[in-house]
């Protein structure tokens, strides 16, 4: 038995259709099934069992001699939100109490954790532990995942084995609840399908043109490959960047959009909005010579291998994974 935490959501329901994919059908899936536009991520996967956030510690409780392994990806990831309560809850208190349980039954963890806890990237991308406190988040949730590593990497007590696995910026099918958080990729998309045109965020950067702000983009089923290596090669515990090692621009992004859809590009821009304007990353890639290490030799899905596999096989057809 698997337990899955954020079910519901973006990488955590991908994760469960993969497992199944692999077999693996008795799976709990815990979230809070309050929002109808998440059902259809997962109303197809095979469970034993739907479990809310708020009682998944009382059913651990009464079951964890069935359970094999936890992979914790819930979290509130809003990366705009204005009440730090909120994420200390449920992203760094719910978080410790279940490597807490982890520890107290014998079980092993996988985690997620986030690029965002780099923060303007002047310290590197490196997930060498001994640089992990020199990081400085840019908004409350990047702040709470990066806590909870500064945390974990702390304790003497430990789960038998664990990981915490730092995101950088994933996409894919499954994501279509996320509204304004959802990636770019999903965004254009849309916005090509409507108006036949793409807006991109204006640089407020000298040393970035319009368009040229990079991420290490990564697709949702390359994570998910990592996490079943992980789960399967139980091996050195530790904070692991799950990236491609690769920046790629968001002019790199919205041309391969356009390519895939067949349709002429029409790209214009606008200032980023002030919300976010102050703590904005301006480039991310993963350093990735640690994962390799741990054995994972997976080739990574190109940029834009990834957007056509994305676009034709989930977004044309609106197919959930």
């Amino acid at each position: 038995m698997i337990v899955v935490t954020g079910a519901a959501g973006f990488i955590g329901s991908y994760i469960a259709g993969k497992l199944n994919l692999e077999g693996f059908r008795d799976l709990i899936l815990v979230d809070r099934y309050t929002d109808p536009l998440k059902i259809s991520n997962y109303i197809s996967k095979t469970y034993t069992k739907l479990v809310d956030r708020d009682d998944f510690f009382e059913w651990l409780n009464d079951n964890h001699q069935r359970v094999q392994c936890i992979i914790h990806l819930g979290a509130r990831t809003d990366t705009i939100g204005r009440d730090p309560e909120i994420y200390q809850q449920l992203n760094f208190d719910y978080s410790k109490r279940i490597w807490n349980s982890c520890i107290r039954f014998g079980l092993p963890l996988i985690y997620a954790s986030s690029a965002s806890t780099y923060g303007d990237g002047q310290f590197g991308f490196d997930d060498n532990h001994s640089l992990t406190s020199h990081f400085k988040p840019l908004n409350y949730y990047a702040q709470s995942k990066h806590d909870f590593d500064l945390w974990a990497l702390q304790q003497e007590q430990t789960p038998s084995f664990w990981v915490g696995l730092k995101f950088f910026n994933v996409f894919g099918p499954n994501e279509y609840h996320k509204g304004r958080m959802a990636s770019v990729v999903y965004q254009a998309f849309q916005r090509i399908n409507e108006t036949q045109a793409m807006t991109l965020f204006r640089s407020h950067h000298p040393e970035y043109k319009n368009g040229e702000q990079a991420r290490d983009f990564i697709y949702v089923e390359d994570v998910a490959q990592v996490i079943l290596h992980f789960m399967k090669n139980q091996t050195l515990s530790g904070v692991y960047n799950v990236g491609t090692g690769v920046a790629r621009s968001y002019l790199d992004l919205t041309k391969a959009v356009f390519r895939v859809m067949n349709i002429k590009e029409n790209i214009n821009f606008v200032d980023t909005p002030a919300d976010i304007r102050d703590n904005y990353q301006y480039y991310t890639c993963a350093k990735i010579d640690k994962l390799r290490k741990s054995g994972y030799s997976k080739p990574f899905f190109s940029l834009e291998d990834a957007i056509q596999d994305y676009i034709s096989s989930f977004l044309t057809a609106e197919f959930c994974y």
